[in-house]
């Protein structure tokens, strides 16, 4: 078998994106090895340590990335390749708010044009680096793929956060598709 290399998936990719999103869940091809191919925090993709600077080309990689336990691949019908991911290995970039308060809907974006409407089947949670107590937001985007919310556009979700009763606590959070998504305890905040 030949060694996997970018221009092998990407041309699988092609051919399965082109009848729509390719069905990576149903795929379970043997293991061909690791590729030198890495995903970065700020969601920029790299190959031979060189960033992928054509995005329709990252956009087409995004599509056949799977998650099996603690490690990532990207998959054909054919063959599975291991690729190194730093943080999360989606970016959600941007959100639209529709509604107010308890009744609003957030739909995020991700940088390789994923989206998600966070809610029962995508939602929000909240890790926080045990030095600095600094928050990382992530939402669920697909099949256990999960995006790290930019800075901005979690300065954003702040500023649609309210205080509420959350398992007979007060948490400041999100409400979206008619679920409150706990960030931090309110007694935590000054």
């Amino acid at each position: 078998m030949p060694t996997p290399n970018a221009d092998t998936l990407a041309a699988a990719a092609k051919a399965a994106n082109a009848k729509g999103a390719p069905p990576v869940h149903l795929w379970n091809p043997p293991f061909c090895g690791d590729i030198d191919m890495r995903i970065a925090r700020d969601g920029t993709w790299f190959y031979l340590g060189t960033p992928i600077g054509r995005a329709p080309l990252v956009k087409l990689f995004s599509s056949i990335l799977k998650r099996e336990g603690d490690g990532y691949f990207l998959v054909t019908p054919v063959e599975k390749v291991g690729i190194k991911v730093d943080d999360a290995p989606l970016l959600a970039q941007d959100f639209e708010v529709q509604g107010q308060g308890r009744h609003q809907t957030l739909t995020f974006v991700t940088r390789t044009e994923d989206e998600a409407v966070l809610g029962p089947d995508h939602p929000l949670r909240v890790e926080r680096d045990p030095a600095s107590g600094e928050p990382a937001p992530y939402i669920l985007i697909r099949s256990n793929l999960w995006a790290l919310i930019d800075r901005k556009s979690f300065y954003r979700l702040i500023d649609l956060g309210c205080h509420e009763d959350h398992d007979g606590h007060k948490w400041f959070g999100i409400w979206s598709s008619g679920q409150f998504f706990p960030v931090i305890p309110s007694s935590e905040l000054p």
